[in-house]
């Protein structure tokens, strides 16, 4: 576990020139957070406005500038989260001169770029995700994720980033794992959930501050229903139904059969729509001293009154000034 005793952060703002200027001695507040549903990080920092080569700081530190967080508890100096200024506010309130940017990394682009993306059949999932990335100019880190075939797929206007975490739903419903994208030290890695080499251990007698835990069931699927292909009129009809949790009601879903598909593998995709989405949603959170290194993706190890077990992190919140980071997650598979 890390010791926060000896946990250090530091602020860097990489300018156009290259030049690392370290604001950590301005910064006032800073944090960074990895959101369920988004695979760009987002920073946040605000610092004192102070004089910089005799100019206010706001005028060297403008947008598009690289901010970087890193860290060290005692095994050297980490980067843990970079991010492009999108977001520049200066202010000034009873003679006091600070201002607050909001960064996000490489992903960013993908989350708000739209593109029409033709994947012809037989295209394997990792050619098809890092053609997007190789488009964007967005380097690879580590891909580790799935290579399945897939079926001749046309997206129309659709986010970038969206069509990446559609291409991998895809080949988890045919049978692949579960995988996380996320930028690290300006590269971007696809790996599968919970494959971390360190696994943090949190409890209720060392280091969890609250653990909290709820189970709802409105968004739960209970039968899926497959259809097959279309007729030249545009009819479709059933040919398999697969049912859940049906004590719960009838809660449908559809899943339309490719051309690709064999009717053994789109009931296979139907249960896994099932399995994915046919329990009792369960919502879990833990708050305690921060651990700069973890990210979303990663496997932790509870023992809470509540929440015991291994689990992985849907999301998670990092605040440097106070030390305190905030998770969501889910039970480990």
């Amino acid at each position: 576990m890390v010791n926060i005793a000896k946990l250090t952060y530091r602020v860097y703002a990489v300018l156009s020139d290259g030049t690392q200027l370290n604001v950590t001695g301005a910064i006032t507040a800073a944090g960074w957070n990895e959101g369920e549903g988004e695979i760009s990080a987002r920073l946040t920092a605000t610092m004192a406005n102070i004089k910089y080569a005799g100019k206010p700081l706001s005028s060297t530190i403008t947008p598009n500038t690289v901010i970087v967080i890193t860290a060290d508890a005692g095994g050297g100096e980490k980067e843990v989260c970079r991010g492009f200024i999108n977001e520049w506010s200066p202010s000034r309130s009873n003679g006091s001169n600070s201002f607050s940017v909001t960064a996000y990394d490489e992903l960013f682009n993908l989350q708000q770029s739209q593109d029409d993306r033709y994947i012809t059949a037989g295209t394997g999932t990792k050619s098809a995700i890092t053609a997007v990335f190789n488009d964007w100019g967005i380097p690879i880190g580590e891909y580790k994720g799935p290579d399945a075939v897939h079926a001749k797929t046309l997206y129309k206007a659709q986010y970038l980033s969206d069509i990446i975490m559609s291409l991998l739903d895809d080949a988890e419903k045919h049978g692949a794992e579960h995988y996380v994208v996320r930028a690290r030290a300006g590269a971007v890695d696809v790996l599968p959930l919970g494959s971390n080499e360190d696994i943090y251990h949190f409890s209720d007698d060392t280091n969890a501050t609250l653990a909290s835990d709820r189970i709802s069931t409105s968004a739960l699927v209970t039968r899926v229903k497959v259809m097959g292909l279309a007729t030249d009129d545009g009819k479709q009809a059933p040919e398999a139904i697969v049912d859940g949790l049906t004590e719960y009601g009838i809660r449908q879903r559809l899943y339309n059969r490719s051309e690709d598909d064999t009717l053994d593998t789109a009931k296979a995709a139907a249960q896994k729509m099932i399995d994915e989405s046919g329990k009792p949603e369960r919502s879990s959170t833990i708050e305690a001293p921060d651990v700069p290194f973890i990210r979303k993706g990663d496997m932790v190890s509870l023992d809470t009154e509540h929440l015991t077990g291994f689990f992985i992190v849907k999301s998670i919140t990092h605040d440097v000034i106070n030390r305190k980071m905030s998770l969501s997650v889910k039970p480990a598979e």
